[in-house]
């Protein structure tokens, strides 16, 4: 039996999780997206310890439905708060997502501010 899609995204973020490792010089910029909202987080795993953080339910954002340009704006807000913590290349964590539409959006826009991955 194959399961659902969300079992499916599961296996595939594990999958991708094997191999990624965001550390102190590289961190992680993990993505994670739902129906209505996109997150994102710039993550040391060596610490364990959240970086920056950035989302569509923040206030100047939260009137605008999840959009291909959403996306894109919440991926200039997490390169500018990566940016303000010390931190200038990543590590891109798509959360076993296909890197297309609102995720590849988010990570346009993180380039275009600045994030080198």
């Amino acid at each position: 039996m194959k399961g659902t899609r969300t079992q499916a995204r599961k296996r595939r973020h594990t999958r991708v999780r094997r191999i990624l490792r965001g550390t102190a010089a590289r961190p992680r910029l993990a993505v994670y997206r739902s129906n209505r909202y996109i997150y994102a987080q710039v993550i040391d795993d060596e610490r364990g310890h959240t970086l920056a953080a950035a989302s569509s339910q923040e206030s100047d954002l939260r009137g605008s439905t999840l959009s291909v340009d959403t996306a894109e704006r919440v991926g200039k807000l997490i390169a500018e708060r990566a940016t303000e913590a010390g931190v200038s290349s990543i590590v891109f964590d798509r959360g076993g997502n296909r890197f297309h539409g609102r995720i590849k959006a988010l990570a346009d826009g993180a380039r275009e501010a600045g994030l080198e991955f």
